[in-house]
């Protein structure tokens, strides 16, 4: 029966308690992820929790930690990523900032002892080993196929990006000071961020090699949203205080304050941290849907079409005209809102799709066809490859000489993205996907909701309508038969 020990919540312990705790012994067989589902991979990565208990109990609200006596596991977590695999990393081309980050905490701050370029190995060696500085890889899943395998099905799990940095840091050593992180920033802030460190979201830990030691401490800004250094003198004593072994896993929301060090006398520590959930708050979403909204909105009500008084954008302050104006039409988008069906996603779905992984293994820049390369016909039955990899949704047209802006069915997809480039920000992306008219979205949403349909049935006008629309994206329906 495993030990659960649960945190005081009074706050007058006499020194620092563990989080929410859970002391799993080996089975004494082998116990490694289950990499058969999304859903199969979760629950196996915090077993045994509950998914269910995790997402009522720890999600955004506590840590979590799991330590394991488990070999199996330990060997397994070994083989994510080693000190070892630097060598060769370094010889494919690596560069300080963008793939490499070596720093140490020097009296409560964080000194970057990066160099100008390429990587050398023997240099990075030198200063892990003489100066005592811990080495942060930036994504290593573009070259760790386990960790491509494992962040893929996450993301497939949470329905948004999954990132992911290894730290190795020397015995006796410390490379950041206490901080909390908010989310996993890519694009134009990444360059910025370099100098700092890549941000976690929702994190979880797995610790890989060696022992670390970690302190967190309750968070002075829930859930934050911005990076921050804290000093120690004003967060206090540690809320926990535990040492992570190798097959142990942590799990602290985003802006849990934290630092971590290599015990003395042992060999290094090699972690990796895998966060989710960059921008995916209900705040993101709201920006992110309420411009179509207003579009829809607009078209239907002449007020939302009407000019805006005279001179208001030079006015220092806004007028108590204008906010009662606006207070009106967001109570009349509100009241438009429970009604509507069909959100417009401005870029949160698109953006999904373009950033993340492509399924594990199937290859780069692959051109997919259905099996035996023939296309469906009329008389075939069809369904949707890799649903996890594929969104639907409905926007206006995107093409700038249509002045119309009618509103279209976009299907964006992540089978030809690069994992190369995933979590990297300043390299470029393109989207990958189709657009409909918006007759279509029956037919469309018949495909996503059936197992397998028929061409013939599908809720359009005319045969060739449905032999267009089958024909058009072999990649994502495979043929079952004709």
């Amino acid at each position: 029966m495993p030990k659960k020990v649960k945190p005081a919540g009074d706050g007058k312990e006499e020194g620092p308690v563990p989080c929410k705790q859970v002391k799993v012994e080996a089975a004494g067989g082998p116990s490694p992820l289950n990499l058969d589902s999304p859903s199969g991979l979760f629950e196996s990565l915090i077993s045994p929790i509950k998914t269910e208990t995790f997402f009522k109990e720890f999600w955004e609200q506590k840590p979590l930690l799991i330590q394991r006596d488990d070999p199996v596991l330990a060997t397994y977590y070994r083989s994510l990523f080693r000190l070892s695999d630097l060598k060769s990393l370094c010889s494919r081309g690596m560069y300080y900032g963008r793939d490499v980050n070596v720093c140490r905490c020097v009296n409560g701050k964080k000194k970057v002892l990066n160099k100008d370029g390429k990587v050398h190995f023997l240099q990075l060696r030198k200063d892990f080993d003489q100066k005592r500085a811990t080495i942060q890889f930036h994504q290593p899943q573009r070259f760790k196929d386990e960790l491509w395998r494992i962040q893929e099905k996450l993301e497939c799990y949470f329905g948004s990006l999954v990132g992911s940095n290894v730290y190795i840091t020397p015995a006796g050593s410390q490379g950041l000071p206490p901080h909390y992180d908010d989310v996993e920033v890519r694009g134009e802030e990444t360059a910025r961020l370099r100098e700092d460190e890549l941000l976690p979201a929702r994190v979880f830990i797995l610790q890989l090699e060696g022992e670390k030691h970690w302190r967190l401490y309750h968070p002075t800004v829930p859930l934050a949203r911005e990076y921050s250094l804290e000093a120690e003198d004003r967060i206090g004593r540690p809320a926990h205080e535990f040492t992570l072994k190798p097959g142990d896993l942590l799990y602290f929301p985003r802006g849990t304050i934290h630092q971590a060090d290599t015990p003395s006398g042992l060999a290094h520590s090699t972690h990796v941290t895998i966060s989710t959930y960059q921008s995916s708050s209900w705040g993101d979403f709201l920006l992110d849907t309420v411009s179509g909204l207003v579009f829809d909105t607009a078209k239907a009500d002449v007020e939302l079409r009407a000019g805006i008084p005279r001179q208001l954008l030079l006015q220092v302050e806004t007028t108590a005209v204008a906010t009662r104006k606006l207070s009106g039409f967001l109570r009349m988008l509100a009241d438009r809102l429970e009604g509507t069906k069909e959100l417009l996603s401005a870029d949160m779905k698109k953006d999904f799709a373009m950033n993340r992984l492509p399924p594990y293994y199937l290859g780069d820049g692959v051109e997919l066809s259905t099996p035996g390369g023939q296309l469906p016909g009329l008389d075939s039955t069809v369904r949707l490859q890799f649903r996890d990899h594929v969104v639907l949704t409905v926007g206006p047209d995107q093409d700038p000489s249509d002045e119309t802006r009618e509103k279209m069915v976009y299907i964006y997809h992540s089978l030809k993205n690069r994992r190369e480039t995933h979590m990297m920000g300043n390299e470029e992306t393109e989207s990958h996907g189709l657009r409909f008219p918006l007759s279509h979205i029956d037919a469309l949403k018949q495909i996503w909701n059936s197992s397998a349909i028929s061409v013939k049935d599908l809720k359009l006008t005319t045969d060739e309508e449905k032999q267009s629309l089958v024909t058009s994206w072999p990649y994502v329906l495979t043929n079952r038969g004709t």
